[in-house]
């Protein structure tokens, strides 16, 4: 590892920025430097945020659109979280990083509910304590997540400097995203219901934009909500690659933005809520009618939102060299999907 500090971390607020220094940073901090609005309230009265160099130490401080906030991160502490010898799916690794495929069911980080069996418990066992520093603590540098049910390909920053150059590259947007999904209904630009969403417009080749905001829903913290007046921007692109029916299909989704949920949030806002989805994808049933029993039986059982991170690609921040990787579904995404072939017989 790197003995050299990181960089200080430079933030430009964007339009319409809440009006307090905590919260307005909390917004436009990009999401891969992991840092909470608490976080970002004790660094401020630690002073490590400064404005044309001058520390703010006020958290209730008024800002305004275009200004520039530099903020120094102090450098991590050993955490406690245990190394665990849990069985990892790696495809690519490096002094710098490595790219894990994380299976449907595993917690990315330890939490109150699920202090153990993480994938941070099982990369500190595998990495044997070389580690970049992260919000504070000394762990693996996971730059970007997937859900706790949702399976597939994460990268991990093993270096500092792999942490700061992949952190840069999901701030702007330019790492290449691919997921695979199960929705309910088949997305169709014919559709007037979809043409008259709004935030939904189409790209060529049938492609359909969802573009919106999303934060926090305003009574269920532990949702994510469509806004359009607040919120973090966030762009998903939804191609469809097979239909069943009417009933449900198989589409690929390509992220612009990475907030959390997107992908479950912007399908369901769109009518395609995903399968087997129990926060976003409320009652809705695959039609027996129109597949049979077998298919809406599979996916009423499903027990997970059938998505699955299946591409992703970056520069190498060390080598500069583009890698992309791919991984296949998982063997319960794949019954799913064949069930739901149902009377097409195929």
């Amino acid at each position: 590892m790197s003995s050299m500090p990181p960089s200080p971390l430079r933030v430009t607020l964007g339009e319409d920025p809440p009006a307090r220094l905590d919260k307005a940073l909390a917004r436009d901090v990009p999401e891969a430097a992991h840092l909470s609005r608490s976080r970002l309230a004790r660094l401020i009265a630690e002073g490590a945020v400064l404005r044309a160099g001058v520390a703010v130490t006020d958290a209730k401080a008024r800002v305004a659109a275009g200004e520039v906030f530099d903020i120094v991160v102090p450098e991590p502490e050993d955490v406690e979280t245990v190394a665990e010898d849990i069985p990892l799916t790696i495809l690519h690794e490096d002094e710098d990083l490595l790219v894990v495929d994380k299976p449907a069911g595993m917690v990315v980080h330890p939490a109150p509910g699920s202090p153990g069996g993480t994938l941070v418990n099982a990369l500190l066992h595998h990495f044997g304590g070389n580690l970049s520093g992260v919000g504070g603590e000394r762990r693996p540098g996971i730059v970007h997540r997937i859900d706790k049910d949702t399976s597939g390909l994460l990268v991990v920053a093993k270096s500092d400097r792999a942490h700061h150059g992949l952190a840069e590259q999901f701030a702007a947007h330019d790492v290449e995203r691919r997921y695979l999904a199960l929705c309910h209904g088949v997305p169709d630009r014919a559709d007037p219901r979809l043409a008259g969403t709004r935030g939904i417009s189409f790209d060529p080749g049938g492609v359909v934009k969802i573009t919106t905001r999303l934060a926090r829903h305003r009574t269920d913290r532990q949702r994510q909500a469509v806004f359009f007046d607040t919120g973090r921007h966030a762009v998903t692109r939804v191609t469809l690659e097979r239909g069943f029916g009417t009933a449900a299909a198989l589409v690929s989704c390509r992220l612009e933005t990475g907030r959390t949920h997107q992908i479950r949030v912007h399908m369901a806002h769109a009518g395609h809520a995903l399968i087997g989805d129990q926060v976003y994808g409320g009652r809705r049933r695959v039609s027996a009618a129109i597949l049979g029993p077998d298919a809406a039986e599979a996916a009423a059982a499903f027990p997970r939102q059938a998505l699955h991170a299946e591409t992703l690609g970056f520069v190498h921040p060390a080598s500069g060299e583009t890698l992309r990787f791919r991984a296949e579904p998982p063997a319960d995404f794949r019954a799913l999907e064949q069930a739901l072939r149902g009377r097409e017989g195929a």
